[in-house]
Order: structure tokens, then C-alpha cells, then sequence
């Protein structure tokens, strides 16, 4: 027996102990879920504390299963699509995702627009429902895509009504990626107190836009759905072409206002939205 079994008997049959191979390799699988994207053999091996030899093993299994894929060219590991629709699956259990999922071809209806359904995910604002309108725009992202957090609608209605502890990690890898890119926004300069002042404009007007500068041709408008802490649970965005949306007396985001406030638990939704 290799250091993989786990022999079936008196003294590791309990419910308790669960089995010590399997444990192992869900081990794996959540170190991967770790790294912000594809890793190396070697690296992975090094996070679990574990021989490369016996990762590989479990690696190979989680690819026949659809949960890992390999590829071809950097032989590197990363999450596979059922992963993706397990840990979708998993995040649309939550009763108020749920029930807002439900309506959201709704809301596309009343606003003949785009819309999606977000929540925070591991690597932050994930997708999870989109809804298309009559007259689908082409875009790069769709179920399963990660927003983030400076650059989306999404990701910044997240970002202001999630706590900081939540969003610390995501908001500091990204802001030290675009510095090391020598990015530099509209409205942020990347400073503590740019990124601040974007939050409180946010939380003050109870939701975010995005212009056409982030992704050229297209314009978003996001608002929290909140529980009684005034955390957010999702983030609901409609996406547009026209710079019309963008205007908190436009009849879109008044719709998604509504929406969102007829969902969330906590009822400040209820005053009449910042001009």
C-alpha cells in the first residue's frame, strides 16, 4: 500500500476521519485555486509541502474529472470548466443570488439592455447570470469571468459595500500589477486616497459607473444587493453603448435601483438616488 491508500477498517472507516488520499488531493485542488492563474508543477508541489511525483498523480485524476486542464505548450495547471461550474453552482445557492437570478430577464426586459449578476468569488467579482439584450452586444467576458475590482462597475460596487478584509488581497494585486504596467485611469491615480475617494462616491450614490475610457464602446452602471449589515451579497450591472445610462435620472438605472432595492435587505435604497 503507497502512501496514497487508506486501508478500510475499524480505525479508518470513521465518519470522522474522512479518507486521508482524498483529503490529500482536495488539498491540491484548493492550493490551485490559490494562485491567480496557471502554475507550475514544481510551484504547486512547494505550496502543498508535498513530492511533485504525488501532485502529478493527483493532478492527472482532477484532469479526467474536468476539474484541472494542462496546457499543451507551458505544461502548467490551472482550474478546468468543472471546477468553473461547480464553484458557479455553488455561489448561485444563496437564496437572495438565487431569487435575483430569477428576475434579472426582467430587468433586461425593462431596461432593454444587458444585464449580469456578480458575487465575490476567490480571485473577486465573478460572473454568474448574464442575460442578454435583444440586440447583444460583443464583449470579451461571460459566466465565469472575473471583473476587476478598480476597472468594473462590478468590481467597484463590490468593492465599496464588501468589507476591506474581503476585498484587501484582490485590491492590492491589482494595484500593484497596474503600477508595474504604468497604468493610470480617468479617475484614480492609483494613490490610497484616489482609490478611496472612488469608494465613498459609490457608497454615497449607492452605485458605480464605468465609462466608455475603461472598455472602449461600452458603458455600465452596477448596484448592490445588500443584506442587513449593508454588505453587499451580489452586484447587479446593466451595460450599454450610450452615455445616457451613466445619469442616476436615467430610466435604466432608476430600473436597476428598484431592483435591486425590492431584493436587499437593508432598505436605504428606498431615497431618492444622487443627480
Amino acid at each position: 500500500m503507497n502512501d496514497d491508500d487508506d486501508a478500510e477498517g475499524p480505525n479508518n472507516g470513521n465518519a470522522r476521519g474522512g479518507i486521508q488520499a482524498l483529503d490529500a488531493a482536495l488539498v491540491v485542488l484548493r492550493a490551485l485555486s490559490d494562485f491567480d492563474g496557471p502554475v507550475a508543477l514544481i510551484d504547486l508541489a512547494r505550496a502543498v509541502s508535498m513530492p511533485s511525483s504525488k501532485v502529478h498523480r493527483y493532478l492527472a485524476s482532477f484532469i479526467h474529472a474536468g476539474l484541472v486542464k494542462q496546457a499543451t505548450k507551458s505544461g502548467r495547471y490551472e482550474l478546468g470548466p468543472s471546477a468553473a461550474t461547480l464553484g458557479l453552482a455553488a455561489l448561485a445557492r444563496n437564496d437572495v443570488v438565487s431569487l435575483a437570478a430569477d428576475e434579472l430577464p426582467e430587468l433586461a426586459e425593462q431596461t432593454g439592455m444587458t444585464v449580469l449578476l456578480s458575487v465575490w468569488g476567490n480571485n473577486g467579482a465573478t460572473v454568474i447570470r448574464w442575460c442578454r439584450a435583444p440586440s447583444p452586444m460583443v464583449t470579451s467576458f461571460g459566466l465565469g469571468s472575473t471583473l476587476p475590482l478598480l476597472t468594473s462597475a462590478s468590481g467597484r460596487t463590490l468593492l465599496a459595500f464588501l468589507p476591506r478584509q474581503v476585498t484587501a488581497a484582490r485590491l492590492r494585486l491589482e494595484v500593484e500589477r497596474a503600477l508595474e504596467s504604468g497604468l493610470s485611469w480617468p479617475d484614480l491615480d492609483l494613490s490610497a486616497g484616489s482609490i478611496e475617494r472612488v469608494i465613498e462616491t459609490v457608497k454615497r450614490d449607492g452605485f458605480a459607473t464605468i465609462d466608455g475610457r475603461f472598455v472602449p464602446g461600452l458603458r455600465a452602471v452596477a448596484a448592490p444587493i445588500t443584506n442587513w449589515q449593508g454588505e453587499a451579497e451580489a452586484a447587479v450591472t446593466v451595460i450599454s453603448t450610450s452615455d445616457r445610462v451613466l445619469s442616476a435620472q436615467d430610466p435604466a438605472v432608476q430600473s436597476l435601483l428598484a431592483f435591486v432595492g425590492k431584493l436587499s435587505s437593508e432598505k436605504r435604497w428606498n431615497k431618492p438616488p444622487s443627480s
